[in-house]
């Protein structure tokens, strides 16, 4: 039974006998472009099925991945930032408290999303609702940089998300993908649509915080150029991403970089060819159906679905198709991964390229998957 199957077996009953209830979302209508059509390059495939998945049962939603050299680094949906090395696990840093079993402990234990290693062989982190932090992986020993108590041009930052920095490490770029909405309450973003993200601009010497670009729809993955003169930040409610440019004759300019994408972005990240990969969990079937194209402009579905249904419910009528797009250094599609049923790869968060290999971070399964390059 597809989603939109169950929400019409739950609504069309109760459309004459219900006055339509208050509910927790305002849904915006949005305005989306015909999905791609799934051929050349998008053809599906199903390469992700090759992938295998490691550490499995051994942790929980590895949202995104670095490596210091052999040693692989993450961060997991019950606080904690793990070291994978030799298959142990061992938990280095936790930025909250609390049991950390469930969405509502999610505020008090903390969540890491975005990591990436700095020059001097510490970690970045984004946790989405403790702030920035950096962690020094050998000492144990965790900084805080930015608090998400701290309020970024007289507003809060509900959803801190994902960064990027520069090598030197003095810039990091980083998303609150809203204002209103915690992580735990994604999908409430998701079908309400806001323009209340922002990608911001972090300095490690003066502590000064900037706005970049506002009015975003669910900012989420960030990475810089490899000139770093500009960053691309996914926009993932509007199924593109966006260029801001932080050097440069174009500094202080932003376009986009591309649009009409396949599937809703999360993360993404450099690819040794000197472009990017972008890692979807969620796509746009063209021919086909898509579900969040068919909502976007009809709010009351939106409202009436999540009066009746709870995130949970609805999560598990979502499609699990997942996606791998590589793009090249000007936004072009070069070639696409596909797990057309989720059956390997299932809501994978980021594509992190290292050593002939692809690993795929996932914001919800219990293990975390690698790609041998060579055979895809």
């Amino acid at each position: 039974m597809t989603f939109l199957v169950l929400a019409a077996s739950l609504i069309l009953p109760l459309l004459g006998a219900m006055k339509l209830l208050e509910s927790p979302i305002d849904p915006q209508p949005l305005s989306f472009k015909e999905p791609p059509l799934l051929l050349g390059v998008l053809q599906p495939n199903t390469k992700l099925r090759q992938a295998e998945r490691l550490f499995e049962n051994q942790l929980t939603g590895p949202e995104s991945i670095v490596n210091i050299g052999d040693v692989m680094f993450t961060g997991t949906a019950d606080g904690r930032v793990l070291k994978l090395e030799n298959g142990e696990v061992e938990t280095i840093a936790r930025f909250g408290s609390g049991p950390c079993k469930t969405r509502e402990d999610e505020p008090a234990c903390g969540r890491p999303l975005g990591i990436r290693v700095g020059p001097n062989g510490t970690l970045f982190v984004a946790d989405a609702y403790k702030g920035l932090f950096e962690v020094n992986p050998r000492k144990r020993e965790v900084k805080l940089l930015l608090s998400s108590e701290t309020p970024i041009e007289g507003r809060k930052m509900s959803f801190v998300n994902d960064l990027a920095i520069t090598r030197d490490g003095r810039k990091i770029y980083f998303t609150d993908s809203s204002s209103k909405w915690q992580r735990r309450d994604y999908l409430f973003l998701v079908m309400e649509g806001t323009d209340d993200g922002r990608l911001l601009e972090y300095d490690t010497e003066t502590q000064e915080v900037r706005v970049l670009l506002d009015q975003l729809r669910f900012p989420n993955g960030v990475q810089l150029s490899p000139e770093e003169d500009f960053v691309l930040v996914a926009e993932t409610t509007m199924a593109r991403i966006r260029r801001v440019y932080v050097s440069g004759l174009m500094k202080g300019g932003a376009d986009v970089f591309v649009e009409n994408l396949p599937g809703f972005p999360d993360n993404i990240r450099p690819s040794s060819s000197g472009g990017y990969w972008v890692a979807m969990s969620v796509i746009r079937q063209n021919p086909g159906f898509s579900m969040l194209d068919f909502l976007s402009e009809k709010p009351w579905i939106k409202r009436l679905i999540f009066k009746l249904l709870s995130q949970e419910t609805v999560v598990k009528f979502v499609p699990r198709y997942s996606l791998v797009l590589e793009l090249s250094d000007s936004g072009t599609f070069l070639r696409s991964l596909h797990d057309p049923d989720g059956l390997v790869a299932t809501y994978i968060s980021e594509v992190h390229e290292h050593d002939g290999h692809l690993y795929l971070g996932s914001f919800r399964s219990p293990f975390l998957c690698r790609l041998n390059l060579q055979s895809v």
